[in-house]
């Protein structure tokens, strides 16, 4: 299915407060340009800032370099994704600004696609543009009460999607109200689709 839906509502519509520097001060943390390239690093730091160290699904996770900087961080995180790839041959630590080689490091993952009876195994689910299993990712937090951090992109081979000119973020935060669920936005520093819910349940806790 062709990405042909709105784009997701703005900063101000979700609540957020858009970044932007106030006048003469120096810019700094949301503040600075958007990191195109880092957007990794910056939901990996994201989520340790906010969730204990916990068990991870990285759902359609790619490369799997989200679950390794989790697994950094002291996530037990694993890629669950029928598509094998290699972990990419480098990244920069945002803290450091130094190159980080991998050649040697590996991630767990599970080659198959996800589903809610795996999806229960996990403390927390991130989908980061998860094609097709958005909806399983809800589906199994109001089924299990884990948690799960989302941000949906297009809506390529899910069970169900928005009518014409219906938004899809939009659309999906609706359909996890519906759920029971509490869906909490929130977006991050880098170009392209950078918004995101989070949603929390009994698990992980603390």
């Amino acid at each position: 299915m062709r990405h042909r839906y709105p784009p997701p509502p703005s900063l101000e519509e979700l609540g957020l407060v858009p970044p932007g520097a106030a006048a003469g001060r120096r810019r700094s943390g949301d503040d600075l340009p958007k990191m195109k390239k880092f957007r990794f690093q910056l939901l990996a730091g994201w989520i340790a800032d906010r969730f204990p160290p916990c068990t991870v699904a990285d759902v359609g996770g790619g490369k799997g370099l989200l679950a390794h900087l989790l697994g950094q961080a002291g996530f037990q995180a694993e890629v669950v994704d029928p598509v094998d790839q290699p972990l990419p041959p480098r990244y920069r630590d945002l803290a450091s600004g130094r190159r980080v080689r991998l050649d040697e490091a590996t991630v767990a993952r599970r080659r198959v696609p996800f589903g809610p009876a795996l999806g229960r195994r996990y403390d927390l689910l991130v989908a980061l543009h998860a094609h097709g299993s958005n909806l399983a990712v809800l589906d199994t937090v109001a089924e299990a009460g884990n948690s799960c951090v989302v941000l949906p992109c297009c809506v390529v081979d899910e069970p169900a999607a928005p009518g014409p000119g219906q938004n899809w973020f939009t659309w999906l935060t609706d359909h996890a109200r519906g759920l029971g669920l509490e869906p909490e936005p929130f977006a991050l520093n880098f170009r392209g689709q950078h918004v995101g819910f989070a949603v929390r349940g009994d698990r992980p806790a603390g």
